[in-house]
């Protein structure tokens, strides 16, 4: 009998092993299609989805709130860009995995003291750690660079990799696509850990603790230990997902990640759908191509992108898309999905 259960865990994780990879395959396929820029914003999208993979497993999964990953990013970004900086000839992977164990270590810090904190108490104090990032970065110039921030040197892309490109743009084509599909690479890995812990046995007392915490202790989960964890695994891919979102940019300075930041990614959250990898999915391509959005309106209604209008533009979209996704779709995005296969059910 264990070993029955033994082979149906391991087919269960070579599925999803699977589903990742043809996905991973399906978009670095799309990244040869698109132009450079629209490659550079995908990649971006990518940081962004890591970022909302942690958020969805703390609020989604642990049910708690946090309004504080983007001083999660930051503290992920500025280690590797701080790391990086001094040190040019490391691997990048182990710039990541620093950044990685640097957002852990912050993750662990907030959330020690948020085991006794519910509710709008728990959102004050991720907020005020999100928004003391910033003087702190700007304070300690020896380090982080001051208000200048830091700047990185360029991604190397391999020579393999420009012969597969010919004619007068090719370098410029390469580095993006090869940006690309490095970000569409590592945010795959990251959607393999994610669904793993979802249907591990400590996503389960995740879900417990969230839906009732008495049941919980009755059965012996630590409540406090849970939510820390849940604070841990949140910041660890805001980590990664700031020091990707640094590398791709070349540059970490304070004002990158301000805390209106964190309150896009809740937004985008809520959009894709709380609590699901696709919906993550969903936010990161939002974020991804929503300038393209945001210069098409503005073209349109005659809006200077420059004024006091034009600049806020994005807050103002995606504060009427979140009234309508609440309205109309509560479970965001990826929630309409089933909803629409009832309905073609009833119809039928």
């Amino acid at each position: 009998m264990n070993r029955l259960k033994f082979v149906r865990s391991q087919e269960t994780t070579s599925s999803r092993l699977l589903t990742v990879v043809l996905l991973t395959a399906l978009a670095l396929a799309i990244t040869f299609v698109l132009p450079p820029v629209a490659d550079s914003q995908l990649a971006g999208g990518a940081a962004i989805t890591i970022v909302i993979l942690g958020l969805s497993w703390l609020i989604g999964w642990s049910g708690q709130i946090s309004l504080g990953n983007s001083g999660f990013m930051a503290v992920g970004a500025y280690a590797a860009g701080i790391w990086a900086s001094h040190h040019t000839t490391t691997p990048l992977v182990f710039t990541f995995v620093l950044a990685t164990v640097a957002g852990a270590i912050s993750g662990l810090i907030v959330g020690l003291p948020s085991t006794r904190l519910r509710g709008p108490y728990l959102a004050g104090m991720t907020l005020a750690f999100a928004a003391a990032i910033t003087p702190l970065a700007q304070n300690f110039t020896s380090v982080t660079g001051g208000s200048g921030g830091l700047f990185l040197s360029s991604l190397v892309t391999p020579s393999w990799f420009l012969h597969l490109f010919s004619g007068q743009n090719a370098t410029i084509n390469a580095n993006a696509q090869w940006t690309a599909d490095l970000a569409v690479l590592i945010a795959g890995l990251t959607f393999f850990i994610m669904a793993n812990l979802f249907h591990s046995r400590t996503g389960r007392a995740m879900r417990l603790v969230r839906d009732n915490d008495v049941a919980a202790e009755l059965m012996g989960i630590s409540l406090s230990r849970t939510r820390t964890m849940a604070f841990v695994v949140a910041a660890s891919f805001a980590g990664l997902g700031g020091a990707l979102y640094t590398v791709i940019n070349t540059t970490v300075n304070p004002q990158t990640f301000p805390v209106t930041l964190s309150i896009t990614l809740l937004t985008l959250m809520v959009l894709g759908g709380i609590g699901t990898l696709s919906g993550a999915v969903i936010g990161g391509i939002i974020y991804a191509f929503s300038p393209n959005l945001i210069t098409h309106i503005n073209a349109l209604t005659g809006v200077n992108p420059t004024s006091n209008l034009g600049s806020n533009m994005q807050g103002i979209i995606f504060g009427v898309l979140l009234i309508l996704t609440m309205i109309f779709a509560p479970r965001g995005i990826a929630g309409l999905s089933p909803r629409l296969g009832r309905l073609v059910k009833l119809r039928k």
